[in-house]
């Protein structure tokens, strides 16, 4: 845990405490290791035999393909083609045999096909309880280390993450708060919540390519129904503006989906959380040095817009 007390955070409520849980510096990048491992570790003999295999935009794809090398299995990750080259780097390097799609419905089409063909082992980049307990591990953390807290930002995708720190958090502590945030180019859970049910998608567009699940899954929705306060949306720029800050203030190289949970704080959900104690999850760091560069630019514009508007 990390706490940002310069920059942005002194023009909020003097008395709110924000608090980064730093999981961008995890082996792989980014927090799915917590997931991938926590799967990979459960499978029995005949199962690790046949191997395993992931749908991704890259942060998951990166983890399982960790998590196969260190229980020395074979994995396929299959991902789309426009997904960052480094990502795809990496889950070459630990080794993963990797297959590229047109898009991320074809990705987990084709996933499934090797589920089904190869007798091979889904490992969900966001939904089943094995996925959520590796995610819960975060929300155990955070209460350990600071059981004081009286609220926890999340950004969501799936809603893998945000389950499994929603459960832990409020079962330790009900009055802690528990917010989700999504961009408004992937919104299946938010949509979800307004429905009652879990949505699909019919096109995902957003910088936060780690957050852009296609739809919601049962289980994962089920468990933010249960223990979810709210979910709340943002557009890009905020989250590029929320890059810049943490960029600039805290020396953070932190990738748009991981920026997402300090861009609510900043945005819609700064009134309801002035005066709080609160925990920001900052959850990955998997993009090459040209489009950190090119989105930390368009960060800085959106930052002095903001600026001059409050200067005025």
């Amino acid at each position: 845990m990390w706490r940002w007390q310069t920059g942005i955070v002194e023009t909020l409520h003097p008395d709110t405490e924000v608090w980064l849980k730093l999981e961008l510096f995890q082996k792989t990048g980014s927090f799915k290791v917590r997931g991938a491992l926590n799967c990979v570790l459960a499978l029995d003999e005949a199962a690790r035999r046949r191997g395993i295999v992931a749908a991704s935009a890259g942060n998951h794809a990166i983890a399982v393909a960790y998590a196969a090398r260190v229980a020395g299995l074979h994995a396929k990750v299959v991902m789309p083609r426009h997904a960052s080259p480094a990502r795809v780097a990496a889950c070459r390097g630990f080794g993963a045999e990797v297959l590229l799609t047109d898009d991320v419905h074809s990705a987990f089409a084709l996933a499934q096909q090797l589920v089904d063909d190869e007798r091979r082992t889904m490992v969900h980049p966001f939904d089943g309880p094995l996925t959520a307990l590796g995610t819960a591990t975060i929300g155990l953390e955070l209460l350990e280390q600071l059981p004081q807290l009286e609220a926890v930002v999340v950004p969501v995708g799936g809603g893998g993450l945000c389950a499994g720190i929603a459960a832990a958090v409020k079962q330790l502590n009900p009055a802690c708060r528990v917010y989700g945030v999504e961009p408004t180019g992937a919104d299946a859970t938010w949509r979800s919540f307004q429905s009652g049910r879990p949505e699909t998608l019919e096109r995902v567009q957003t910088v936060a390519d780690s957050l852009g699940a296609p739809y919601a899954l049962p289980y994962s929705f089920s468990v933010n129904q249960r223990f979810l306060d709210d979910i709340v949306r943002l557009p890009d720029d905020a989250l590029c503006e929320a890059m810049y800050y943490l960029f600039r203030d805290v020396k953070l190289v932190a990738e748009p989906a991981a920026a997402t949970a300090a861009a609510a704080l900043l945005g819609p959900l700064r009134q309801r959380l002035e005066g709080r104690k609160v925990g920001v999850i900052v959850c990955g760091s998997n993009l090459d040095p040209a489009r950190f560069a090119e989105l930390l630019a368009l960060g800085e514009a959106a930052a002095r817009q903001r600026e001059t508007a409050q200067a005025r």
